[in-house]
């Protein structure tokens, strides 16, 4: 999606009235510096029609896979209506209230129970309005794994609906949209800046939007600044696990989030890649029952590299079992992870068991574990209830678990490391279903540590140039981040 095409968006929904700058009062008596009505769209076709473009551009970029669509009501719903319209699609549309005759539905079209719906928005302040959707489809029997909204206010939206198991997609964000405004002269920088630090000081899950107004979130709370936190100031934090608090000590001083999965069939290949990438990751991932050549000797030269380099070994074995099982996968067999490995995963599916059963071998040798709470493949069931449990489970149980497995940020705690798989340049996915993010989005936007990288590597001609800009390319996303949260 070129910038150029949203920066002539952004300028013709301001031609149109549907960005105001001013002082206005919203329903709940806050006055806001800015106010968004997207609702004027519907008397421009042209724009209406350019809108319904990008939105389903979006989709396509990022390979998503659903079987229905639905725009929230009532803004949204013709947006969703011209999308479907155009490129043949099944719509439902989701009733506010039943109507007290006839079916008495609230979900109107044809469906099976099971199918994918693709949610539409026009602004997101909190994500309620988003939610308040995906509750009544899932009453249906419906699965909603991603929504896509015009206009992001940044005040929360992403991460409220992130940690229901549902990736929020925008297509604008308050801070592109000032940047655009302000550069073209429509707006001067002191409005800019006011706007910035209104929407900085009003960010929370708890916000409301009611078709399609902005409604604007209670002041956060303090500890919601932590989410702001430089690396190494988390790493100092008292509560942080020892293993979460070397990992962003390591993140800082080598200025990289980069996190390469290793996902070769050669441990002699393997080792040549921790040596030559060492010096640019954080992490190095493993799959060590694809080796076809281990030997005991292997795990030895690796923890060397690791100490030589500055790194660490995440085993991505990800563990599903009963506890006394997964005790001695970890600890026994030929690969006796727990000696060499100073990072594992788990499945949430077994219950809190298998975090204690790894947890009985790790805790004393300093190890950890992230929960996976989220994945990127096509049709993860790793979304919504799911997702909230793995996110409780590590809350129970932090003294082992010290991060996530996800899509996106899942937690406030800044103690929590969240690593995010399936990271390429270029948006995505591929044939066997796995969905890619760029660095920018998972870190910048989405809210995420650590970006882990595989084939974007691997399958380079120059692994090492490749991994010097996934490094780069992740360290300022990171930057920005921090930056926009001193604004």
């Amino acid at each position: 999606m070129a910038n150029v095409c949203l920066d002539s968006l952004i300028l013709k929904l301001h031609d149109v009235n549907a960005v105001k700058f001013g002082e206005y009062k919203l329903k709940s008596g806050m006055l806001t510096p800015i106010y968004i009505d997207l609702r004027v769209l519907v008397s421009y076709p042209v724009l209406m029609n350019q809108v319904s473009n990008l939105i389903y551009q979006r989709a396509q970029e990022e390979g998503l896979q659903f079987d229905l669509v639905c725009g929230v009501p009532y803004t949204a719903l013709p947006l969703a209506t011209i999308i479907c319209s155009q490129n043949e699609l099944p719509m439902l549309i989701r009733r506010k209230e039943a109507k007290d005759y006839g079916t008495r539905r609230m979900v109107e079209g044809s469906f099976r129970q099971g199918d994918t719906c693709l949610i539409i928005e026009d602004t997101v302040t909190s994500g309620s309005s988003i939610l308040e959707t995906a509750e009544v489809l899932y009453k249906e029997e419906l699965k909603v794994t991603d929504a896509i909204v015009l206009m992001d206010r940044e005040q929360g939206g992403v991460e409220m609906l992130a940690s229901k198991g549902i990736r929020l997609l925008p297509i604008i964000s308050m801070f592109k949209l000032l940047n655009v405004l302000l550069a073209a002269e429509r707006i001067d920088a002191q409005t800019a800046q006011k706007v910035r630090k209104f929407i900085l000081d009003n960010n929370t899950f708890g916000s409301k939007e009611e078709n399609g107004n902005d409604v604007p979130a209670t002041k956060k709370p303090c500890v919601e600044k932590n989410l702001e936190l430089s690396y190494a100031d988390r790493a100092k934090l008292p509560n942080v696990h020892p293993l979460a608090s070397k990992l962003l000590n390591i993140m800082e001083e080598k200025q990289s989030n980069l996190c390469v999965s290793a996902d070769v069939t050669s441990g002699e290949e393997l080792l040549q890649l921790a040596d030559s990438l060492g010096p640019k990751i954080c992490v190095l991932k493993t799959h060590v029952d694809i080796l076809q050549d281990f030997k005991p000797a292997f795990s030895q030269t690796l923890q060397t590299l690791a100490e030589k380099h500055n790194f660490l070994i995440f085993e991505d074995r990800k563990f599903a079992d009963i506890g006394n099982t997964v005790k001695h996968q970890y600890e026994g067999g030929i690969y006796q992870i727990s000696s060499w490995s100073h990072i594992v995963n788990a499945h949430a599916v077994p219950g809190p068991g298998v975090v204690k059963g790894l947890s009985a071998v790790g805790k004393t040798l300093g190890r950890g574990c992230l929960l996976i709470a989220q994945m990127s493949s096509q049709g993860s069931l790793a979304t919504g209830d799911y997702t909230k449990a793995a996110l409780h489970m590590a809350e129970e149980q932090s003294d082992f678990v010290f991060g996530f497995i996800c899509g996106s940020k899942i937690s406030n705690r800044p103690e929590f490391i969240h690593m995010t798989p399936g990271v390429q340049m270029k948006a995505g996915g591929d044939t066997l279903g796995q969905q890619y993010s760029t660095p920018d989005e998972v870190i910048h936007v989405k809210g995420s540590d650590v970006i882990i990288v595989g084939r974007g590597v691997l399958e380079a001609p120059d692994r090492l140039k490749a991994a010097e800009s996934y490094r780069k390319s992740g360290w300022d996303a990171y930057t920005k981040r921090l930056s926009q949260s001193d604004q």
